[in-house]
């Protein structure tokens, strides 16, 4: 490797993991605390430190990727990061957030696209698919280390398909990314004595679908590669809303119907769903790394196999969890 993707690898674990500590040391965690209520799955107040750890990470390389359109979405990453802080210290309103989220997408979606103006659908897509993506990521942090564990091996992933199609500025972006969140992790395991908080989920979410464009339209992975790699939070997420959404329910307010947090109220323990999670992150990426440099046959197997994977995993969790706890899953205490 080069010496800026050594710096790109190493700088921002190192900066994240001492900022963090020295935040805790300093007792910053006592404004940006999550307390723990009936939609969570923590039993002591803890600090959301983690957000500022992976910013101040990836910032201390950002010059080695500074060059557009890297440079725009980690910009706009930067003022999703500086709005999630608030909100993780005083609570924003909804339809602040969200339009913030939108209006990165939008412009992340614009400065992206080749001829934006011209293809409005694939704009329209792109721009959808970027926010939700932010949100989702955050949907999906609600256990010790399992955020910060797809950040690192999806982002690990986005970095070595980019560097083998020569998109260094991308390819050097997501190694930091992926370095930084690993700098967190490090606080994160079980037992979690840092969370990530809304100011590192938004904008990791947000960054993993910018880049994951961006690599499209370079032409360093086609469309399903980023969807792939970061498929066990894409589906755990979507499916969850979606059945949700039809079950007439609010489905954007705080629940305990995920699939990763119905393992827990089963009564695994974190570590147990940890190592699953991370398998089937690992195991997601490695096939999709190896579709990249497969004939399209290869490709479109790969992929059929996922699809058929992943609706026996959701329907016996869902089968488990209605024998264990008839009615909605959602009620009743953290176990």
């Amino acid at each position: 490797m080069s010496a800026a993707a050594w710096i790109a690898v190493l700088a921002p674990a190192i900066v994240a993991f001492c900022a963090i500590a020295l935040l805790r040391r300093a007792g910053a965690g006592r404004w940006l605390v999550d307390q723990p209520n009936e939609r969570s799955l923590h039993a002591a107040p803890t600090p959301r430190l983690g957000g500022i750890g992976v910013a101040a990470g990836v910032a201390s390389v950002a010059g080695l990727f500074w060059t557009p359109p890297v440079d725009i979405a980690i910009g706009l990453a930067g003022l999703l990061f500086a709005i999630s802080l608030a909100d993780d210290a005083r609570s924003l309103p909804m339809a602040l957030r969200l339009a913030a989220h939108l209006a990165a997408a939008a412009i992340v979606a614009w400065a992206s696209l080749q001829n934006a103006a011209q293809i409005p659908l694939a704009f329209i897509a792109a721009v959808v698919a970027t926010a939700w993506m932010t949100n989702l990521f955050n949907f999906m942090d609600g256990a010790d280390g399992l955020a910060g564990g797809m950040a690192v091996i999806g982002f690990a992933s986005l970095a070595i398909a980019a560097s083998q199609a020569g998109a260094v500025e991308l390819g050097l972006a997501a190694a930091a990314i992926g370095s930084a969140a690993a700098g967190f992790l490090a606080h994160n395991f079980p037992p979690a004595r840092v969370f990530l908080g809304d100011a590192g989920s938004i904008p990791l979410g947000f960054l993993a679908a910018a880049l994951g464009l961006q690599g499209i339209v370079a032409g360093a992975w086609p469309w399903w590669f980023p969807l792939l790699v970061f498929s066990p939070f894409v589906v755990d997420a979507t499916v969850t809303l979606a059945v949700r959404a039809l079950r007439g329910k609010t489905f954007w307010r705080a629940h305990r119907e995920h699939y990763y947090q119905r393992l827990v109220l089963l009564g695994w323990k974190r570590r147990r769903l940890l190592f699953a999670a991370y398998a089937l992150m690992a195991a997601a990426c490695a096939s999709a790394l190896l579709a990249l440099r497969a004939a399209q046959e290869v490709q479109l197997g790969i992929l059929l196999c996922w699809a058929a994977v992943y609706p026996p995993l959701l329907i016996a969790i869902d089968h488990h969890a209605r024998r264990a706890r008839p009615g909605d899953s959602s009620r009743g205490p953290v176990g």
